[in-house]
């Protein structure tokens, strides 16, 4: 029987995966953990635990003691915070994956490991990003998911550890609060039409982003999981696509509903670091080895997001 522990099961991805991941293989097979000892609340259907992803010993103790056979880590720190402390995020980040990867060698772990578009830069093709190409981050951030993407492959080629991970867009889900991410404003957008208040983005109104909505992305993360091992080929990070507009266009979907709703564009720090990543994803390479097929575009999105929030 698989048993399988989430780190940062309080995030944003995590609190849905969890969910997912527990109608899947049952809550008794679940270990939901994050340092946060006030979301705990989420998940009361299945086992949580305290856990700082810095502390390895405590880490080890989990996955002995529950005879763990996954581990999902989500825990990290995000573009937008990370630049703010960017030291601190790249020593969380690098070294709690290099804990699991480290764990996962020697208790044969499968694991699950997210990575992002934020690997990309000014160099890499900004249409249609191709798996294979340029990667030049700007970011804290992306410089430690692309270092992961490097730590990945090495523990799958050098010890056979069965790890995988894909390259997510934004991820745009109503369930719980954004997590300090530079494509946050298409989560926060929602919540401002539905309450009438006027919506300020940090984004210029002509800014493409390659975006994903949270069923989509739960649905790719579990088809990679449960997919055959000789047919997971990338043991980097496989590119991901589903969507790609802007705010202008997000703006527009939502009127459909809302058509007082209002817009103002205050580009921010965060302007820089969309202009550094992709406007489009080329995910071929995962429609091919997998099967990957996204079911949401941007209406069906909106009109899902509304419908539940209202």
């Amino acid at each position: 029987m698989e048993r399988i522990l989430i780190t940062g099961a309080g995030g944003q991805l995590g609190s849905e995966l969890t969910l997912k991941l527990s109608e899947i293989y049952g809550d008794e097979s679940i270990i939901a953990t994050d340092i946060n000892e006030q979301v705990s609340s989420r998940f009361t259907n299945c086992k949580f635990a305290v856990l700082d992803v810095m502390d390895r010993p405590k880490m080890e103790a989990l996955i002995s003691e529950n005879k763990v056979t996954q581990v999902y880590h989500l825990a990290a720190i995000l573009s937008a915070t990370g630049e703010k402390k960017p030291l601190f995020t790249w020593d969380i980040n690098m070294q709690s994956l290099l804990n699991v990867l480290e764990l996962a060698r020697e208790y044969n772990l499968k694991v699950y490991w997210p990575s992002s578009i934020a690997v990309f830069g000014n160099n890499t093709p900004r249409v249609n990003t191709p798996q294979y190409c340029a990667m030049d981050p700007t970011t804290v951030y992306g410089i430690s998911k692309l270092a992961g993407e490097r730590w990945c492959e090495y523990y799958n080629k050098t010890y056979g550890v069965d790890v995988r991970s894909l390259r997510y867009p934004g991820l745009i889900g109503y369930k719980s609060a954004a997590g300090g991410g530079t494509t946050d404003y298409a989560v926060d957008i929602y919540r401002a039409a539905i309450a009438g208040e006027k919506f300020s983005c940090f984004l210029s109104e002509d800014t493409y982003l390659p975006m994903m909505y949270m069923p989509d992305a739960i649905k790719a993360t579990v088809e990679l999981m449960e997919a055959p091992e000789d047919l997971v080929k990338v043991r980097s990070s496989y590119n991901i696509g589903a969507l790609s507009f802007s705010p202008k266009e997000i703006y527009e979907s939502i009127k459909r509903h809302f058509p007082d709703f209002e817009i103002v564009y205050e580009p921010d720090f965060r302007q820089k670091i969309a202009s550094s990543w992709p406007d489009s994803i080329d995910d071929s390479v995962a429609v091919s080895d997998w099967n990957w097929k996204p079911d949401f575009d941007l209406d069906t999105m909106t009109d899902d997001i509304i419908m539940n929030l209202s």
